[in-house]
């Protein structure tokens, strides 16, 4: 059935899109927009594989930690990951990239962050204070299970191991935002940091970090596939946004939707996508 925005406009299906012909590349969030039941399927990999088969960038951006993002960074076929709502990246060092990084991830990776280590220093120690208090004072919030990976912002388990309901979620986000931090609530976790990035800003980095370019000045050339309400910068910002199905959870929170939605949910959603992209294109999905 359709969706529908708080406004009562129909999201439209991926079938009215048109993809861009001079397409650059792929933005996508990880978490139920790739992965299903916290895997990445076949599909969702393969469609990665064919999209950068054919020339385009493919560019993960999630709310996952930087440690939990390392292995797949490192072993998807993927340019880069930027991780924690755009705080850091991890790239793949192929030897022509002239980065200011720590190669800390090993000789496959290079690991790149947007502040310097002593302010990321002073807001973990904000951060982990501002946590604890929260598991202290609300009922039911816990840190999400992947929080020795993170370096550059916090995160309360919604709905990976343990479920909130949307009155304590809505609490945990009021408690970081009284702290002076941002906060987000993606498909499983609520994510709460200091600092200016978000995940329009951390594309907009990497793409200057990566490839030498402006992210504004060629909009209408990337795609952003996401599924949730910490995707809203990005549908709001990219002409060409999908949705997978399964965002139909969030429609009513989201201020801004994505222009299209698929109609598989998660990996399939994003496979949807990959073929729109590649028949446009002239590529066999």
């Amino acid at each position: 059935m359709p969706l529908h925005s708080p406004n009562d406009e129909t999201l439209q299906t991926l079938a009215a899109w048109q993809p861009p012909t001079a397409i650059a590349g792929v933005f996508t969030d990880i978490d139920d927009t790739l992965t299903t039941e916290g895997a990445i399927t076949g599909d969702a990999l393969a469609a990665i594989a064919a999209l950068k088969a054919a020339g385009l960038q493919v560019i993960p951006i999630t709310g996952r930690p930087v440690g939990w993002s390392e292995p797949f960074a490192a072993a998807w076929p993927v340019d880069a990951i930027v991780a924690e709502n755009g705080a850091a990246a991890l790239v793949a060092n192929h030897g022509q990239i002239g980065l200011q990084h720590n190669q800390d991830a090993g000789s496959v990776l290079s690991k790149i962050y947007q502040q310097g280590a002593e302010t990321r220093a002073r807001n973990y120690a904000r951060m982990q204070a501002v946590l604890a208090q929260i598991e202290r004072e609300v009922p039911g919030a816990r840190r999400a299970t992947d929080s020795a990976g993170r370096e550059c912002d916090i995160a309360i388990d919604h709905s990976e191991f343990v479920h909130l309901p949307q009155a304590t979620i809505d609490q945990v986000v009021e408690r970081m935002r009284a702290a002076g931090m941002h906060a987000t609530v993606s498909s499983i976790h609520i994510n709460g940091w200091f600092g200016d990035h978000n995940k329009l800003e951390g594309a907009r980095w990497i793409v200057r970090a990566l490839l030498g370019r402006d992210l504004d000045a060629e909009m209408g050339r990337w795609v952003y596939v996401g599924d949730s309400t910490n995707d809203q910068l990005m549908f709001e910002r990219f002409a060409h946004s999908v949705g997978v199905a399964n965002i139909a959870r969030f429609v009513p929170q989201l201020r801004h939707r994505p222009r299209f939605v698929t109609q598989g949910e998660r990996g399939a959603g994003f496979t949807e996508v990959a073929r729109a992209i590649l028949s446009t294109i002239g590529q066999v999905p």
